[in-house]
Formats: structure tokens, sequence, C-alpha cells
């Protein structure tokens, strides 16, 4: 008898554990990647949810997100959040801000560094390399940015055959380390933990860019109260040293 009531009080915290136990969809850009792969494991472990993730551009979520795809947390730039919340897609007391990130300029280690001490420095170094790759014009805010900048530095003529469009989830930061680019130019988060690289420092005043990254739990989540405890944690003051090794620095 002992031994069928210790069965039956087993099998009622097994099934009150699957039954606590949720799914989460992250819809999230790329930057914040590598902070999720380490941050997420201890999200699992506390909670006993199972968080799955979809990585893409931001203009191929914002594409997913009108064509119905459902996701129960979004992060996302806090521009693209704020249009969102606008809309009524989000859950109004689930947003955090996770961190501003700067954009970085690399080449693969053991190469000379170029001075972009500078805009006119950055000029010359954009002129002098033979291979650049950054993320497409409005495909991301640093892709966009840099199709910006290089026809405020008036040589995106001379740069045209020289620039390769790649985001960093398409491997374009590989493409430095493997020697297939001279010069990359990425958020910072998507190059600091890649190996092979040599990160030579962010764009200088006058052309320098940040993106405030957030999230958000969606309107209607089947996840609930979870999506909205993922948010929370990632965002939590015990989490803020990953995000700033990541290539965060903290929120204003």
């Amino acid at each position: 008898m002992k031994s069928l009531s210790g069965s039956i009080t087993l099998c009622a915290m097994v099934t009150s554990m699957s039954v606590s136990a949720t799914e989460i969809h992250v819809m999230s850009g790329g930057a914040p990647k590598e902070v999720f792969a380490h941050l997420t494991p201890e999200f699992e472990k506390q909670t006993g949810h199972n968080v799955k993730f979809t990585y893409a551009v931001i203009t191929e979520l914002r594409q997913k997100i009108a064509a119905g795809e459902k996701a129960d947390v979004l992060v996302m730039p806090m521009p693209v959040l704020d249009q969102l919340a606008k809309e009524n897609k989000l859950r109004a007391d689930s947003r955090a801000t996770f961190g501003t990130v700067g954009i970085s300029v690399v080449v693969k280690e053991g190469s000379p560094k170029p001075d972009i001490s500078t805009k006119e420095k950055f000029r010359e170094a954009m002129l002098a390399a033979k291979s650049v790759v950054h993320a497409t014009p409005g495909k991301t805010p640093s892709g966009t940015h840099m199709g910006k900048v290089m026809e405020q530095l008036g040589i995106a003529e001379a740069m045209a055959k020289k620039v390769m469009h790649k985001p960093a989830l398409d491997g374009g930061v590989q493409l430095v380390s493997a020697g297939q680019a001279d010069i990359g130019i990425y958020p910072a988060s998507e190059v600091a933990t890649v190996k092979g690289l040599t990160i030579v420092g962010s764009l200088p005043a006058g052309i320098d860019f940040t993106i405030v990254y957030g999230g958000a739990a969606t309107a209607g989540s089947a996840a609930g109260d979870a999506a909205a405890a993922f948010v929370t944690f990632m965002a939590g003051p015990e989490n803020r040293g990953v995000w700033k090794e990541a290539g965060f620095e903290p929120p204003k």
C-alpha cells in the first residue's frame, strides 16, 4: 500500500509539471541570439517551460507577423515594438528594454587593423579595402544605416562593386573570418563571440549608430504569463553581465 501511495504521488507530480510546462515561441532579430543561447537553458531549468526560437532579419519578421504567423514573444528594435504596440499586437504589461548595441568594424584575426578613428579615416579605409560585407540595406537596421553612410560619405558608387550584402544570420560575419571579405560591419553582438575575428572598433562619431533592443509578449499569446516571464527573466539585473559580454550596453 505504501508503494502504491508513493507511485500515485509521483504520478501526480509529473502530471502537475507537464500541465504547468509551456512551450514559448520567440521570434527575434539576430542581434540577441548569443545572449539567448546562454540564458535560455537556465530559464527553462528554473521554470520547466520550453522555448523555441525563430530568428530572421527584421523585415522578414514584420512580414511573418503581417501574414498572421503566431509567436508568444517578439524581440526587436524598440521602434518596431512601438509600432506593433500601436497596432495592439503586444501585451502592454510585458514590455522590457534589453540593451543598446552599436555597430562594430571587424577584420580577420591577424590582418592589419584599418584606422577608423574619424569618419574621414573610415572613408579612406572603405576605399582602400578590396571587399566589404554588411547586412542588406532595407532588411536590417544596421544594413540600412550602412547604405546611408556610403551615400553620406560620397562613396556609394565606388563601393558598389566591392560591397557584399549578407546578414550575420546568413553567414556574413564568417566571410570575414574565412578571408573572403577584408572588412565586416555588423552590430557588436553579432561579432563579439565569433572566433577568427579582430574587432577594430565602433563606427566613429558622425556616422555611429546604436540599436535599442527589447522584447514583449504578444497580445492573446497562448503562452500567457509564461511568455511574460521569459521577457522579465531576460531583462533581469542578474543577467546584465551576459548582455554586456555579448556587446550590449545597459538600457538608459
